[in-house]
């Protein structure tokens, strides 16, 4: 019997076609996700380093709206979302202290908008990432039951022919496997790069949170020599 893959395609029940083409699918979303998450943290890293110096810069010196204007050109810096954030609320309500107006000391309305704005920025650096722990832990399965589906179409090669022979069962035992390699094709690959991409997102979410930390305590000395 020819074992190409496209006789065995074209041996392929509709059911079997349909998994085949659903873990295609799933391996392509999965490619995409990770490809995309590659490119923005690879983006989001190199604004970060390029930001950094000059915001400590700008912080040591007080100009806490320059800072602010600064980060506008950083658009894919999650570190100048967060410290833009933080400064324009630093900025707000220390007007508003000016004015005498009642309501939070101008450092902790900061930290609270930089926790709020933190949370959100975690979102987008995790975005997708639901689609690889989705396919690494479901492709396997469907797989599988692609293998079952071949062994089945294996049991019905021999009840067609009346006997075990090789020609009878190969069509069917081939599929199986074929299904089972599929599946593990598609699942190995998104675990490895959940795993790969969830470190990055955990060291990047480190690197701003130690950030913010610095900052806020850059705007309570600001603040002390306000007072």
């Amino acid at each position: 019997m020819n074992l190409s893959f496209a006789a065995m395609w074209a041996s392929m029940g509709v059911l079997s076609k349909a998994i085949a083409v659903f873990l295609l699918g799933m391996g392509v979303l999965s490619l995409g996700v990770i490809l995309e998450r590659m490119v923005f943290l690879t983006l989001a890293a190199a604004q970060s380093q390029r930001f950094a110096p000059e915001a400590s810069k700008l912080l040591t010196e007080g100009k806490l709206a320059e800072l602010a204007e600064l980060a506008n050109r950083y658009p894919r810096s999650q570190l100048a979302a967060l410290l833009r954030a933080g400064a324009r609320r630093f900025l707000a309500f220390s007007e508003h202290a000016a004015r005498g107006e009642q309501g939070l000391p101008p450092v902790e309305a900061a930290k609270r908008e930089m926790a709020r704005r933190s949370e959100q920025l975690s979102a987008e650096l995790r975005s997708g990432m639901g689609v690889l722990a989705s396919v690494g832990s479901i492709s396997p399965f469907v797989g599988l039951f692609g293998t079952v589906v071949g062994i089945i179409t294996a049991f019905e090669g021999i009840a067609k022919t009346g006997s075990g022979g090789l020609g009878a069962v190969s069509a069917g035992i081939a599929e199986a496997l074929i299904e089972t390699a599929f599946g593990l094709m598609v699942a190995i690959p998104a675990v490895l790069a959940f795993n790969f991409l969830s470190s990055r997102i955990d060291a990047t979410e480190m690197a701003i949170s130690n950030a913010a930390s610095e900052f806020v305590d850059g705007l309570e000395h600001l603040h002390g020599h306000e007072r």
